[in-house]
């Protein structure tokens, strides 16, 4: 079973994620950027579903960051936003995002991105 990392500081977001995921992945959650770079540390997920807009370390950052450790590049970073402006795309893939997504979550479009890169 592939782990998920989902970093989302919303409750009712995180909630919806898990009913969604929780069938076929083992599910991890942070609330922030910091906390999204100490559950990586910890549990070297398969896959991690990033919001941008957190507290104490947005989005970018934190894929910055995840991206720049060579014990965690690899891991796939995909952006679930409900910022959906052009240059908000672009930023996050700049920052090492490696697919976006757009809120409200289209289920269809999100199982698909993680079949891409998860291989299942």
């Amino acid at each position: 079973m592939k782990t998920v990392l989902i970093v989302e500081d919303i409750e009712l977001n995180r909630e919806l994620l898990a009913q969604l995921l929780e069938d076929d992945h083992r599910l991890v959650f942070a609330e922030d950027g910091v906390a999204a770079l100490e559950r990586a540390a910890e549990t070297r997920p398969d896959m991690i579903l990033m919001d941008l807009s957190l507290p104490r370390m947005d989005g970018w950052e934190a894929t910055r960051r995840l991206k720049a450790d060579p014990a965690m590049a690899g891991i796939p970073v995909i952006v679930l936003s409900a910022r959906a402006m052009n240059d908000d795309e672009e930023r996050a893939r700049a920052s090492g995002c490696d697919d976006f997504l757009t809120k409200p979550i289209d289920e269809t479009l999100l199982f698909q991105t993680l079949a891409r890169h998860l291989g299942n």
